[in-house]
This record gives structure tokens, sequence and C-alpha cells, in this order.
């Protein structure tokens, strides 16, 4: 019986890491497919145009400027796990890193996980601890990432206030202030905390004996070890320096893909920035940003006078890069980790095959035999 719960659970937990995976493909083909069909057919050849004339020496530089990025990001989390007393490799980091990317391009969310178990098997560094390490640095991304959404609205409020006005503040206005000033939607939420709180009285007993109880109990405090970890960080100005250059990075990776099309190197940084923070909205709701990125990059450099056909062929090229960037850094990487560690087991065996060869030849010494 219980072996039937067990699979039973496992064939769900696969059907809805299956069904997430169609969901966010299928918005991802949806987007795709809204964005061009009511392309003009002078458009479409315009963006055919634009892709056989694009210097792609640009988007070369774009994925070593990526990769570099990742390379910080490595350094920065080897920084981070050190006050816990951990000193991992840089190239198990770094490879930890790029398949975490990897694999947040099928299923979001899941690189995290990915990336702390890789550090859990080959560096042995406790999964809830390098998870809460992972989840401050996501949440320090977040705070710069909120930060450049502000500098973004200050320094291109020209450009920018039509758009935010008919399309941003409505939105934010109707999730976050009018459900607050309704009485009944107070008087709800009131009710389930009270509901909540009842319950857990009612069942703590039993909570408190539950596996997923005590997992939870874990990731918080391996959460408030990486919290802890930021306030005793040993390098502190580099880690700023880290902190800043991977999003300057991030920047540039979009930036210098302008320059591929003569109609879009004429541009300043701040519509590279405006590319950059609102590009980076829609890799938070598709996987990779598929279909919603280059969609989002087009919608951005109307604002800049440029056409819908050649603000497209952008989206795709500097989403082209990113990606392929990711997809053969992140590859290459799971492949290097697998072999390098399958030759280090190989050797140990090998090694501890030669101890035992030896010992078996040795002679036996005097003590063993005349004692």
């Amino acid at each position: 019986m219980a072996f039937f719960n067990a699979e039973s659970t496992s064939f769900r937990s696969k059907f809805l890491t299956f069904f997430k995976f169609v969901f966010f493909l299928g918005l991802g083909i949806l987007i795709i497919w809204l964005s061009i069909r009511n392309l003009t057919l002078s458009e479409k050849d315009e963006i055919i145009h634009s892709f056989r004339t694009a210097n792609y020496n640009w988007v070369f530089l774009a994925i070593i400027l990526g990769i570099l990025s990742h390379v910080l990001r490595s350094l920065r989390w080897m920084i981070f796990l050190e006050p816990m007393g951990y000193h991992p490799s840089f190239k198990n980091t770094f490879y930890a890193v790029m398949i975490g990317y990897f694999a947040n391009m099928a299923f979001p969310r899941l690189g995290e996980v990915t990336r702390c178990g890789i550090l859990a098997k080959y560096e042995k560094i406790p999964f809830n601890k390098s998870f809460g390490t992972v989840v401050t640095e996501r949440a320090l991304d977040l705070i710069i990432f909120f930060l450049l959404f502000l500098l973004t609205i200050f320094t291109q409020i020209g450009t920018l206030r039509d758009y935010l006005n008919n399309h941003v503040y409505p939105g934010l206005q109707g999730k976050f202030i009018d459900p607050f000033s309704n009485p009944l939607f107070l008087t709800a939420i009131a009710g389930f905390l009270a509901f909540v709180i009842l319950l857990f009285i009612i069942l703590r007993k039993k909570i408190k004996n539950s596996k997923f109880y005590h997992k939870i109990i874990s990731l918080i405090h391996g959460f408030w070890e990486g919290f802890k970890s930021l306030s005793q960080i040993r390098q502190p100005v580099l880690f700023v320096f880290y902190s800043i250059a991977i999003w300057f990075l991030y920047f540039l990776m979009v930036y210098v893909c302008f320059f591929c099309f003569t109609s879009t190197s004429t541009l300043d940084p701040g519509a590279g920035l405006s590319s950059l923070v609102l590009g980076t909205i829609g890799i938070m709701i598709t996987p990779g940003g598929i279909g919603l990125y280059p969609a989002i990059i087009q919608e951005t450099l109307l604002l800049y006078g440029l056409s819908r056909a050649t603000g497209l062929a952008l989206g795709w090229i500097s989403w082209t890069a990113q990606t392929a960037m990711i997809f053969i850094v992140g590859g290459l990487s799971l492949i290097l980790l697998s072999f390098n560690h399958g030759f280090e087991s190989e050797g140990k065996a090998g090694d501890q095959n030669s101890n035992l060869e030896q010992k078996d030849t040795d002679p036996p010494t005097s003590s063993g035999l005349f004692d």
C-alpha cells in the first residue's frame, strides 16, 4: 500500500511538472504567434532582410559578456558560502550555476534546486544552507532590479510616461490599491487568517511531527543561515562590486546587440536600459523569455521610433544570444561535470585497488610471522 502511494505521488509530481512545462511552452508559442500575426508582408520581408544583413560579431560579443556575468555570479556565490565554512571549487560552482540556468530553460525555478543539489553532491555542502544563500541572492537581485526599474523611470520618463500610464499603472492600481479599499475583501482576508491560525492550534501536534513541517523548518533555517552569511561576508566591497558588475554585464549583453543593425546603432544607452528592465520581466514570466522577451523588446523600441519589424528582429537576436549562451555553456558544464567526476571516481577506485594489491604482494614482516 505504501509502495502504491509512493508511486501515485511520484506520478502526480511528474504530471504537474510536465503540465507546467507544456503550459509555459504553449504560452511562449502563443505570444510568438500574436507578435507576428499582424505583420504585413513588407514587415516580414524587413525582418528577413534584418537577419540577413545583421552584424553577428556583436552577438558573439554579447555571448562572451553573458558568460563573464555568470563567472562573476559564481565568484559571488563562493563569497556567500564562505562565512558558513564552505569553500567550494570555482569549477564546480561555475558548473552548478550554468547547469541551473540550463534547467531553468525547461522549468522555471528548477535551476535553484539543481545548482544546490550539485554542490551538495560534489562539494558536500548541505542543501538547505546553499539553498538559503540562493534565496537571499535572488532577493538581492530583485532589489537591484527594482532600483534599475526606478532608474529607468527617472531617466526615461519622457519616453515611458504614456506607456506606464496606459499599461502599467492601471494594472497595479487594480491589483494593489482597489482590493484593499474594499471592506469585504479585508474581512475575507481576516477570516482566512483566523481559520488558518485555528486550524494550526487544533492540529499543531500532528503538524509538528510531519515530515513536511520539518522540511519547511529546515529550509527556513537554511534561509536564515544564508541571510546571516550576508552580514558576515569577509569581502563586502568585492561582493558589492560583483553584484553591480553582474547587472552591468547584463545591460551590455543587451545593448551591444543594438549595433547589429544600422537603424538601432544610433540609440542611446537609455534605450538599452529600458530593454534590459522590461525584457527581464518577460524572462521572469515564460521559460527563458521564449516568445515574450522579443515581443517586449519590440514594444519597447517602438517608443524610441523604431519600426515593429526592426524591434522584433532585434528582440529575437538578443534573445537568441542569451539562449545560445545558456544552452552551449550549460550543456558543456553538464557534460564536463559528469566526465570530470567520472574520471575522479575511476582514479579513486584505481588508487584503492592499487593499495589492496600492494597489501597482497607485500612480504609479511618479521613481527607478523615470528612474534
